[in-house]
C-alpha cells in the first residue's frame, strides 16, 4: 500500500530537502560537492595515478593524467560549440581512443551520447538521428559517406555539427566536416555542469525483436552501480591490464570494462576488432591479464594455429557474455589455460548492461548457469501473471536495480509494459535452481513450439556441441505445415572433419528427446555475427524459411 504524504508535511519537507530549510543556491552547492558521475571519473583516476598508462591504441599511448586533458578539452568544447545539458551527441565509429574520450567528454557537459553501430546502413542510422534528436554527430573518416547519406534521408534532420575522427589516415576534412582534433586541442574555460545521479548520459539503441530499435537511456546512477557490481563480483582491480576488441558502441565492452578501467586506474589496450591472431599476438606482446569476449571469439582463439605456441602466461582473467558458454568449450578452456580463471556476465542493455555473475569456481559445477544476481541487482522468475515461480519452474526473468534504464526514450508505452508491477522485465525466459543459480533457457522469442511443445533452443545447441566434429552451431524454429515450428540448426564443423546432416541428427537423438532433435540440419562455413560476436539467428531464420517447404 503507498502512502502520500500532503503538502507541506514534515515528510514531504525532508524528502524535498533533506537538510531542512535550506536555499535554493546553497541546496545546490551541496548538490555539487556530492556529484559522483561519469564524467568525474578521468579527472578523479588522474589525480591518484595520473603517469599511469590509461589507454593504448595502436601508436598512441595516453596516461591518465593525458586522458583526463583531452576530456576536459573536449568538453569544454563541447560546451562551447553551443550543447546544452541534456543535448544529444551521436557518435558513429569503430573502436579508438578517441572514443573512450568522447564517452567520458560528452557526460561531463552533461550531454547524452548516442553510440551507434558502425555496421547499419543509412536508412536505419537516419532512425536513431532522428528518433534520439542528436544534433551532432562524430564519424570517423571510413564512415563519413554513410554518415552524410543518413542525415540526407533523416525525416527531420537536426545535426548542425559534424566532427570527423581521422582513422584511416585519408588526408584533407569532407565538405560540411570538422577534424575532431580541434575539439582534443581545445583550449577554454572549466567545464561546470551540474549533473545528477539520474540525468541520462548515454542513449544505447537495442537491437530488440521490433522492427525499430528503442532507445534505452541510462543514467550516471546506473552506470556507477553498475561499475560497482562488476568490479566486486568480477574480481576487477588496478592492477588489470586488459584488452578490448568488441565494439565500444556496445554497452558490454564500454560499461563493464573500459569504464570500469579508468574508474580502478587499469590499464587498457584498444583494437579495432576481435581478430584471433592479432588477439594472441597482443596478448603476449603487451603482458594482458584481462580479456572479455562472447563464446565465439574463444572458440576462434582455442581454433587458432597459433594457439598452442602462443605465451599466453600473463592472463589470468577471462570474461564471457552474449550467450553461455557450451559445456564442451568450458572444459576445453579449462585444460588449455588452466590459469585463467573465467567469469560469465548475463545481463541487457536496459541493465547497463550487467545483472548476473557466474565465478570462476562456479564454471563447471554450474555449467550452463547465468549464476546470481550480483552486489547491485534484485532478481527473481515470474509467471504470465508476474507472480514468482518455485525454483526449477520456467518463467520470464525479472530485475529490479538502480542498474536498470530510465525507460526509453519517447516511448511511454513500451516503459510501462516493460517495468509493470515495479520490475524490469527482460523478456528472457529461465529459472533459478535450489541454490539460486539463473538458469537462462531462452530468448522468448527463442523459444521453438513444435507439435505443441516447447523446445529451448539453447538445449539443443548443447546436445550439438557433445559431437565432437562440431566447432559451432545456432538452433532455430521454422515455419512447419504440420508441426506449426520445427527445430533447424545451421552447424559450422571443426576443420577437416566429415560431418552429414544424418549423423548430426542422429546424434542429437541419443542425448535428446525425439522431438528436440533438429528435423533440419544445414552445414556452413560461419555463423553470421554482429561486430560483438553474437550469432545472428534472425537472418538464418531469414535464410532458411523454406527448410519444410513441400512437406505435408
Amino acid at each position: 500500500m503507498t502512502r502520500t504524504q500532503p503538502a507541506g508535511s514534515a515528510a514531504a519537507a525532508l524528502s524535498d530537502n533533506p537538510a531542512g530549510s535550506l536555499s535554493d543556491s546553497t541546496a545546490q552547492t551541496v548538490a555539487t560537492a556530492r556529484q559522483h558521475a561519469l564524467g568525474d571519473l578521468p579527472r578523479r583516476t588522474a589525480q591518484r595515478v595520473g603517469d599511469k598508462l590509461a589507454i593504448r591504441d595502436g601508436d598512441v599511448t595516453l596516461t591518465f593524467a593525458e586522458l583526463e586533458a583531452h576530456v576536459e578539452r573536449t568538453a569544454s568544447a563541447l560546451v562551447a560549440a553551443g550543447f546544452v545539458k541534456g543535448g544529444r551527441l551521436a557518435l558513429l565509429s569503430h573502436n579508438c581512443w578517441q572514443f573512450a574520450v568522447l564517452s567520458f567528454a560528452a557526460a561531463r557537459a552533461g550531454l547524452v551520447l548516442v553510440p551507434i553501430n558502425f555496421m547499419l546502413g543509412a536508412d536505419e542510422i537516419a532512425f536513431i538521428l532522428d528518433h534520439s534528436g542528436a544534433s551532432g554527430l562524430v564519424a570517423e573518416d571510413t564512415l563519413v559517406a554513410v554518415a552524410d547519406a543518413a542525415i540526407a534521408a533523416a525525416a527531420n534532420p537536426q545535426v548542425r555539427t559534424k566532427q570527423v575522427i581521422d582513422l584511416a589516415g585519408t588526408g584533407g576534412t569532407p565538405s560540411g566536416w570538422e577534424d575532431l582534433s580541434g575539439w582534443l586541442q581545445h583550449e577554454g574555460a572549466p567545464v561546470d555542469v551540474a549533473v545528477g545521479d539520474d540525468d541520462p548520459v548515454r542513449m544505447m539503441f537495442t537491437s530488440g525483436t521490433e522492427s525499430r530499435p528503442k532507445g534505452a537511456l541510462l543514467s550516471s546512477r546506473a552506470l556507477m552501480w553498475q561499475y560497482v557490481s562488476c568490479v566486486i563480483d568480477g574480481s576487477m582491480s588496478a592492477d588489470d591490464v586488459e584488452l578490448h576488441t568488441l565494439p565500444l558502441y556496445h554497452c558490454a565492452q564500454l560499461d563493464c570494462f573500459l569504464g570500469v578501467d579508468v574508474y580502478l586506474g587499469a590499464s587498457s589496450i584498444i583494437l579495432p576488432g576481435p581478430d584471433p591472431a592479432t588477439v594472441l599476438r597482443t596478448i603476449a606482446e603487451h603482458q594482458v591479464t584481462k580479456f572479455f569476449a562472447p563464446p565465439t571469439v574463444w572458440i576462434s582463439l582455442l581454433r587458432h594455429p597459433d594457439f598452442d605456441t602462443t605465451d599466453l602466461s600473463s592472463l589470468r582473467k577471462g570474461y564471457y557474455g552474449a550467450s553461455a558458454m557450451p559445456v564442451e568449450v568450458l572444459r576445453e578452456l579449462a585444460e588449455r589455460l588452466p590459469d585463467v580463471a573465467l567469469w560469465n556476465f548475463y545481463g541487457q542493455t536496459e541493465m547497463s548492461p550487467v545483472a548476473t555473475i557466474l565465478g570462476p569456481e562456479e564454471q563447471l559445477p554450474f555449467a550452463g548457469s547465468a549464476g546470481r544476481p550480483v552486489l547491485n541487482v534484485e532478481t527473481r522468475v515470474v509467471d504470465d501473471t508476474d507472480q514468482p515461480v518455485p525454483a526449477g519452474v520456467v518463467g520470464e526473468i525479472v530485475h529490479r536495480s538502480p542498474h536498470a534504464t530510465l525507460g526509453y526514450y519517447r516511448d511511454e508505452a513500451k516503459t510501462a509494459e516493460a517495468f509493470r508491477g515495479g520490475w524490469f522485465h527482460s523478456g528472457d525466459l529461465g529459472y533459478l535452481d535450489e541454490t539460486g543459480h539463473l538458469f537462462v533457457v531462452d530468448r522468448k522469442k527463442d523459444m521453438i513450439k513444435t507439435g505443441g511443445e516447447n523446445v529451448a533452443s539453447r538445449e539443443v545447441e548443447e546436445a550439438l556441441y557433445t559431437h565432437p566434429d562440431v566447432a559451432e552451431v545456432a538452433v532455430f524454429g521454422v515455419s512447419h505445415p504440420r508441426w506449426v515450428e520445427a527445430v533447424a540448426a545451421v552447424v559450422v564443423p571443426r576443420v577437416g572433419a566429415m560431418l552429414t546432416a544424418e549423423d548430426l541428427i542422429a546424434h542429437a537423438r541419443t542425448v535428446l528427446a525425439g522431438y528436440k532433435a533438429p528435423k533440419y540440419v544445414v552445414l556452413a562455413e560461419e555463423l553470421p555475427k554482429n561486430p560483438s560476436g553474437k550469432i545472428l539467428k534472425r537472418e538464418l531464420r531469414a535464410a532458411h524459411a523454406d527448410l519444410a517447404a513441400g512437406e505435408a
